[in-house]
């Protein structure tokens, strides 16, 4: 479980804050109509923020191995 962490520590970061930040983002900004379909619920907008966090923090990683 240690080696599967610290193999993946940029991905699981990116993912909780992107987890959150999709949160934040239907929260504060939202769709009031209702009728966009990715903002509206926020069981839809959270994963989706965790998918863009686990990708953004997959190119960190690559980009700081390559460093």
């Amino acid at each position: 479980m240690k080696n599967f962490v610290n193999r993946y520590l940029f991905e699981i970061i990116g993912g909780i804050v992107g987890f959150i930040g999709g949160f934040l983002y239907w929260y504060y900004v939202g769709c009031a109509s209702g009728t966009c379909v990715i903002k509206s619920n926020w069981y839809v907008m959270s994963p989706y923020g965790m998918i863009l966090g686990i990708l953004l923090g997959g190119i960190v990683k690559s980009i700081k191995r390559k460093k």
